[in-house]
């Protein structure tokens, strides 16, 4: 017959009409039956507490005690009641969801801060019931306390729970039937049976249930009276009042509330920061600022052993709502990372994540200073999305904020968030932005810059990467700033795996190399660890090259005539520089004109009959590959780097598109200098000769005519814009006849007529160029 009501009774909660859905068996403590359970209104989870009438029968006046002073018994130490089911066959208590107390004091989880933290709810609890709901619990023990949701403590275990305004209360008739009764009840009790609650002071019981309730949570289990008088694991500076609570003697025990004011003078056990913390939170979007500091400060203070529901559940939000609409400020925020490091990623996206998105948009400075400060701790966490498309366009309006520490602080962030930013934000936006900091006014946010582009060079492109680092290492490698070159020189260490051979010998060692003779040793010795490095890279790949290069088809063979390199002693002004062509002077033939090419004079070499003897002129010598390569080196030097780079194709159209707006705003700090060159007037392309040689002038000197002999008046040059043209004329006698053809002499007459413009206006300077002794050729000007 009972099988088949518990049956019913099941059937009856599983039915569509009773509102909750139970779920798992939690406890068994006493009379009820604890499970969890789900409200089906709202999917919300809960706790039932369940009676079965009929297997306790005896005991149902008790259960129905406990089930109405639950419902009117309200106080938020006391666990909170959603709703109460009464049938024929069970009494269902359904409130907030819960977790037995013991087991956690049985595993011995809780710390010596949370068990003070509980204990002082449930002291502040009793002292209301004592003394304004002038009432007796008579039943605090541990298998009476609840742990809720926040980890909070929360009494239940109501059963005879009377008003002493009552002379028929259910203590003195049912005290005894409560399970355990008998190991739990204080000495008089045991001695007069529970009509002697009514002899002795109202808290009485209650006392010495406290004290039995503070062993069982410091010690994990109680056997029975005999063992309250060993205090064991309690901390020392409550065993006094813990004594005074099981004193034998009901008048001269403690009361709850004297307990707790005890505990909370100056240094005693519930001067905690947990109790403050639980004490102000709730009114900390009112405090002001002088009392917000301190809540924070106690915050901070913190062990990591906190109850982490309970701030997750109760603390959070609360600093929420001041950080977002009280004005809390940084140190708020620090403290909700705290928490937030205890949460679930679930939890951190659902709760947190919104806030802090938020916030990065927030103007205050001093916010966003302290967002990119603690954004390390929380990234991970941070959707890829969420970084992309809302972090870092709000990051961005730092690198150009008028706060230098603003500025200073999104550089380093740099390093939290590079690695969910995509590739087009690196080598597009974020590059920009860095460049505008290495230019920055600060030397401390220059170095950083420098510093961080070290970090995240392989993060970006192949084909900005190496043009990029090269000339921002290469700029601070001439930072006024010390710092800032012995870190351009260390960032160049770092990548060295990351340029190629060739940049490693042309463009990083010249480089490095002026840092050799630095003003500052520790940079001298930087630049010497830089420079061992790149010479080992440099070595090791020299070693995989030929012993000589490949002869191509139709070259001079091996044993041909080399030029002849001439001494200081030379009496040629060009020294070696012309012996080259003097060597094959023997066999030149012809001679030298100009003629005008899109403005530029160019030497070409028009043949000549032989006449049987050599002319006496070494411009024959110039061949036509070597005016070929003069051409194409005055060709070269006329091409901007930019077009040079462009040409082989060292970085691709996006890198070089973001790096040219950069150089027209002229604040690019990686360019190798600060003013950018003129345009030229004209279109025509000269020549710059760059202090080489005058070949042009020296081959013309050579052409002139080699005799001292003047000649005849009026054939002399004219030094004036015209030239003379002979032509012959007939010779006419005084008379006006004709004259017989025989009798016709040729003389030469002068007719001026007007020359064409010079092909060339440049004067020709037969005096040798003065050159400095270590700048021959102005290779590195």
């Amino acid at each position: 017959m009972d099988f088949l009501k518990s049956a019913v009774a099941s059937a009856i909660a599983k039915s569509s009409s009773f509102p909750y859905t139970i779920a798992d068996r939690v406890d068994q403590e006493g009379i009820w039956t604890l499970n969890n359970a789900t409200r089906k209104e709202d999917g919300s989870t809960c706790s039932i507490f369940t009676f079965e009438i009929a297997a306790q029968r005896s005991l149902l006046p008790l259960a129905k005690n406990a089930s109405r002073k639950l419902r009117t018994l309200r106080h938020p130490g006391v666990i909170k009641v959603l709703d109460v089911i009464e049938n024929e066959t069970h009494i269902y208590i359904a409130t907030e969801k819960v977790t037995p107390l013991q087991w956690h004091t049985k595993r011995k989880s809780l710390s010596e801060e949370t068990i003070k933290w509980g204990l002082h709810s449930i002291a502040s609890t009793l002292k209301f019931i004592n003394n304004e709901a002038a009432s007796v619990h008579g039943n605090i023990r541990a298998g009476s306390v609840y742990t809720s949701e926040s980890g909070e403590w929360k009494l239940a275990g109501f059963e005879i729970l009377s008003s002493m305004n009552e002379d028929d209360a259910i203590i003195y008739n049912y005290g005894s039937l409560v399970p355990d009764s008998g190991r739990y009840a204080p000495p008089e009790v045991v001695n007069g049976g529970w009509s002697a609650v009514k002899k002795n002071p109202l808290s009485a019981p209650d006392s010495f249930g406290l004290g039995t309730l503070i062993y069982e949570a410091f010690n994990g289990s109680f056997m029975g009276v005999d063992q309250l008088s060993q205090a064991r694991n309690i901390p020392a500076n409550m065993v006094s009042s813990y004594k005074r609570l099981i004193h034998t003697n009901p008048k001269l025990r403690l009361s709850a509330g004297h307990f707790v004011e005890q505990g909370k003078k100056a240094g005693s056990f519930f001067e905690t920061p947990l109790i403050h913390i639980t004490e102000g939170a709730e009114s900390l979007g009112l405090k002001n600022e002088q009392e917000r500091d301190q809540f924070l400060d106690e915050l901070e203070g913190l062990p990591d052993d906190f109850p982490e529901d309970f701030f997750k559940m109760k603390i959070l939000p609360e600093l929420l709502k001041s950080v977002e609409f009280g004005g809390g400020g940084p140190k708020v925020f620090s403290a909700m990372l705290k928490i937030g490091t205890k949460m679930s990623d679930d939890e951190f996206e659902t709760r947190l994540l919104p806030v802090i998105l938020r916030l990065f948009a927030s103007p205050d400075r001093a916010m966003r200073v302290c967002l990119l400060d603690n954004l390390s701790g929380m990234i991970d966490r941070i959707p890829q999305k969420e970084v992309n498309g809302k972090i870092f366009p709000a990051m961005i309006t730092g690198f150009t904020d008028t706060a230098p520490v603003v500025r200073e602080q999104t550089v380093k962030a740099v390093l939290t968030v590079i690695s969910k930013l995509s590739d087009r934000t690196i080598n597009g936006e974020l590059l920009r932005y860095l460049a505008k900091t290495a230019n920055d006014e600060q030397p401390g946010i220059r170095t950083n810059t420098t510093i961080c582009l070290g970090k995240i060079a392989r993060n970006l492109g192949s084909g900005s990467r190496s043009k990029v680092l090269i000339a921002a290492f290469s700029r601070s490698l001439r930072d006024p700033f010390v710092h800032a070159r012995n870190a351009a020189l260390m960032a160049f260490t770092a990548t060295s795996d990351l340029f190629s051979d060739e940049d490693c010998a042309t463009k990083i060692l010249p480089a490095i190399c002026l840092s050799l003779i630095d003003k500052e040793k520790f940079v001298r010795d930087t630049a010497n660890k830089a420079l061992d490095t790149y010479l080992a890279k440099i070595r090791a790949y020299a070693s995989t090259l030929p012993e000589a290069a490949e002869v191509p088809a139709g070259a001079a063979p091996a044993n041909a005539t080399t030029a002849r390199v001439g001494g200081q002693n030379d009496a040629s002004w060009a020294g070696w520089a012309i012996s080259s062509f003097t060597n094959k002077i023997s066999t030149a033939k012809g001679e030298i004109t100009t003629s005008a090419t899109n403005g530029q004079a160019l030497a070409q070499v028009r043949s000549l009959p032989s006449s049987g003897r050599a002319t006496p002129t070494i411009a024959a010598a110039l061949e036509r590959p070597v005016i070929a390569r003069l051409e194409s080196a005055a060709a070269t030097l006329q091409r901007t780097p930019t077009e040079q780079l462009s040409e082989s194709g060292a970085m691709d159209d996006d890198a070089l598109d973001a790096w040219g707006e950069m150089d027209d705003e002229g604040d690019n700090f990686f360019d190798a200098t600060t003013d950018k060159p003129t345009a030229p007037a004209s279109t025509t392309a000269v020549f710059d000769d760059g202090g080489e040689p005058d070949f042009a002038g020296w081959l013309a000197a050579q052409n002139k005519p080699k005799t001292s002999r003047p000649l005849p008046k009026g054939l002399n040059k004219p030094t004036h814009g015209s030239s003379l043209s002979v032509r012959p004329t007939p010779l006419r006698s005084a008379s006006s006849g004709p004259s017989p053809p025989t009798t016709k002499k040729v003389v030469p007459v002068l007719v001026k007529k007007p020359l064409a413009a010079p092909a060339s206006s440049k004067k020709v300077d037969l005096k040798p160029k003065e050159t400095k002794a270590d700048d021959d050729w102005g290779a590195w000007d």
